[in-house]
C-alpha cells in the first residue's frame, strides 16, 4: 500500500508556512496562529500537539475555547454523575444500557457520554519509534470507558496468573501496533493468546462517570471466579488459616537459603 504523505514531499517546512499559503490562496481554516495545534482525529481519539504543549512544564489550556473538541474538562462537567452499563460477550462490547449496538455506534455513543463528563483526557510524554520524546494531550472518552469496563470484567473472570500475564503482554502488543507492525507473526501470536483469554469474559459492568472519574458501580458474570464463601471474613469451612504456615515456609525457602549464604543485603 502506497502511503501519501505530503509533509514529506512538499516545500512547506512549518505550520506557519502552511497558514501563510492557505491565507494567500483563500483556503478556509478552522485555526489561527494562536490555536495552531497539530491535531489528528478519528472516531477513537483526538490528539493535540505543538505550540505551548511542546514545553512539558506548561499546563494544557483545557478550559479555553477551541482546545478540547470531543468533550469538556472535568471542571466544566456536570455536578451530577451519569451511570452506564456495558455488556460484553467473550471480551467484545455488544450493548450499552441494554441496547445492542455495533462497534462503531458503541464507540461514538461512549464518546458522547464520556466527553460531556470530562472522561479520557490524557497528558503524556510518549516515546516515539524514532527515538525522540514527544508531548501530547489526547482525548479518548469512549475508549477510556471501554478499557475500564473490560478490565473490571476481567478481574472476576480471569484467574490470577492469566490476568497478570495478559497485562505484561498488553505492553508489547501496544508497542507492535504503535510501531506499525500489525502484520507480523508476533502480533498474530499475541492476538491468539489474547483471544483465548476472552472465552469467559462475558457479563455486565456498571460504571459511574463523574467529572473526569470512572467509578466502579458493580460487575456480574456467569463465569465469575469470585466466590463469596471463600472470600468472606465471616466464619467458613472452606479455608483453614493454619494452612498458610506451611506455605509461608516453603515460599520463603529460597530467600532463607540466600540469607544463610550472606547474599541478601
Amino acid at each position: 500500500m502506497k502511503i501519501i504523505a505530503p509533509w514529506r514531499t512538499w516545500e512547506f517546512k512549518s505550520r506557519e508556512e502552511e497558514i501563510e499559503y492557505a491565507e494567500k490562496m483563500g483556503i478556509p481554516l478552522k485555526i489561527n496562529r494562536e490555536t495552531n495545534y497539530s491535531k489528528d482525529k478519528n472516531i477513537w481519539h483526538l490528539s493535540h500537539e505543538g505550540l505551548d504543549l511542546e514545553d512539558p512544564a506548561n499546563e494544557p489550556k483545557y478550559n479555553e475555547p477551541g482546545f478540547l473538541e470531543l468533550g469538556v474538562s472535568p471542571e466544566q462537567a456536570p455536578d451530577k454523575p451519569e451511570y452506564v452499563t456495558l455488556h460484553f460477550e467473550k471480551g467484545i462490547p455488544t450493548s450499552i444500557n441494554g441496547e445492542e449496538m455495533d462497534a462503531v455506534t458503541i464507540v461514538k455513543t461512549l464518546n458522547e457520554m464520556g466527553g460531556r463528563n470530562g472522561i479520557g483526557i490524557t497528558d503524556i510524554v510518549e516515546n516515539r519509534l524514532v527515538g525522540m520524546k514527544a508531548r501530547g494531550v489526547y482525548e479518548t472518552p469512549g475508549g477510556t470507558i471501554l478499557y475500564a469496563a473490560h478490565k473490571k470484567l476481567e478481574e472476576i473472570c480471569l484467574d490470577r496468573d492469566t490476568f497478570h500475564y495478559k497485562e505484561s503482554v498488553a505492553i508489547r502488543f501496544a508497542e507492535l501496533v504503535y510501531y506499525g507492525q500489525w502484520y507480523t507473526p508476533l502480533r498474530e501470536a499475541l492476538s491468539a493468546f489474547v483471544d483465548s483469554t476472552q472465552e469467559t469474559v462475558t457479563g455486565d459492568v456498571k460504571l459511574k462517570l463523574y467529572k473526569g472519574n470512572i467509578i466502579d458501580a458493580g460487575v456480574t458474570s456467569p463465569y465469575s471466579l469470585y466466590d463469596e464463601e471463600i472470600a468472606t471474613f465471616d466464619e467458613d469451612e472452606v479455608y483453614d488459616q493454619n494452612d498458610s504456615a506451611g506455605f509461608i515456609n516453603l515460599f520463603g525457602l529460597p530467600i532463607k537459603v540466600r540469607a544463610k549464604k550472606g547474599l541478601i543485603k
